[in-house]
């Protein structure tokens, strides 16, 4: 019973989020203020982190895979296996991943604080749905977002994977920039962009539905946050292999 429940929750939240977000647009009423704010928030203060973390990444995918093409004096498709695996993979999930435990836990905490000091309620009272007025912006934000990141992600990784490839790996730079140009396709980018855009979706209903949850004051909060980022995770993975398994059957 507790998990229909929790279901049926969760699918009016999402109906009522696509809804306003529909009617937001379709009457011109974007709360644009609030999502640029959310745009900064979510966007642009994660680019630092998200920068470190890529372009380390793609340092470790240059070295894991040098280590395994050298056995067969393949060095070449260092850049290759680089490229894919970050447009396709990493970028994406590494993205979300940092995202999810920035901004998803912070959409949980946001909200769950206002729940227990009543706010959401103060809202309802004075005609204003809490759904369009605090979920939308932060959707909208994360679904420009999301993908923007997975790109600077995607694009720093190869930086990476280029300068230790160039240097400690010693595989001519012409040669590496060859190699990732004919590698890379449009579906691998595209694949990475759907994924992002799915995985930001997820976050902002995960973080809203825990947020939403919140009954018990201050410990509660806490307590949604937590789960937020673990559900958000969980859900970033197992999209993750749906569309992995979709591009491979039907791409």
């Amino acid at each position: 019973m507790a998990m229909a429940k929790d279901i049926n929750e969760v699918s009016r939240l999402i109906n009522s989020t696509f809804y306003w977000t529909v009617d937001a647009f379709a009457h011109r009423r974007v709360r644009v203020k609030a999502t640029i704010s959310e745009i900064v928030r979510a966007g642009y203060n994660s680019i630092p982190i998200i920068a470190v973390i890529a372009f380390f990444i793609g340092v470790i995918l240059a070295f894991q895979a040098a280590y395994q093409l050298r056995k067969v004096g393949a060095m070449m498709y260092v850049a290759d296996l680089v490229g894919v695996s970050l447009t396709r993979e990493l970028g994406p999930i590494i993205t979300a991943i940092v995202v999810a435990g920035r901004s998803g836990s912070a959409y949980a905490a946001e909200i769950g604080s206002m729940k227990s000091a009543e706010e959401i309620d103060a809202l309802v009272s004075m005609g204003i749905n809490p759904v369009r007025f605090l979920v939308v912006p932060k959707l909208l934000a994360m679904m420009l977002m999301v993908p923007a990141l997975t790109v600077l992600a995607d694009a720093i990784g190869m930086i990476g994977g280029f300068a230790i490839s160039v240097t400690a790996i010693e595989i001519h730079p012409q040669i590496y920039y060859t190699q990732t140009v004919n590698a890379l396709m449009m579906t691998d980018v595209v694949t990475g962009l759907m994924k992002a855009l799915a995985f930001g979706i997820a976050i902002t209903i995960v973080g809203a539905y825990e947020g939403f949850k919140v009954e018990r004051g201050a410990e509660e909060v806490g307590l949604r946050t937590t789960a937020s980022v673990v559900v958000s995770i969980f859900l970033v993975i197992v999209f993750d292999l749906f569309f992995t398994m979709l591009f491979y059957y039907f791409v």
